[in-house]
């Protein structure tokens, strides 16, 4: 559905922060299902943990932010610029079943739940091999800069 050529062109995150590699199912305005692949150079496991590397649950929330905005780009049929922020406005009920590691791959899905003064809120989960990782309620707002 996106390759990361497209991914790019949406998202203005970048290495090390750009954290959705590729868009595997998109229905408009409701829902979308995304991949990112976990490897060993990712930045934050030298320091999290050296012994047994696991990937902070705060950055599988990200990632579902992303994951969130691209969904809420395409259902307005906007391209961000440089004069438009995408922000975080809250998360809920985050929960983390299990530790991702280096090999995982995340298959994320996120769905609009509803659309008010602005405001997206969304439903997120996150798995790897078919397993819960990740889930949580995320909000998030659109707001122009000067």
């Amino acid at each position: 559905m996106m390759d990361i050529h497209q991914i790019l062109k949406q998202l203005p995150h970048r290495y090390p922060f750009l954290l959705v590699d590729r868009v595997l199912e998109l229905d408009k305005g409701k829902r979308i299902k995304a991949l990112k692949n976990v490897t060993i150079n990712e930045p934050f496991f030298t320091g999290h943990f050296p012994h047994r590397p696991v990937m902070p649950g705060v950055l599988m929330l990200e990632a579902m932010a992303q994951v969130a905005a691209l969904l809420a780009f395409d259902m307005q049929g906007v391209t961000p610029d440089d004069k438009t922020v995408y922000y975080f406005a809250g998360i809920d009920g985050a929960r983390f079943k299990r530790p991702v590691e280096p090999g995982d791959q995340l298959i994320m899905e996120v769905t609009l739940d509803r659309l008010k003064a602005g405001v997206f809120k969304f439903k997120g989960t996150t798995h790897v091999d078919g397993k819960m990782a990740c889930e949580a309620e995320l909000m998030c707002t659109m707001r122009s800069i000067a």
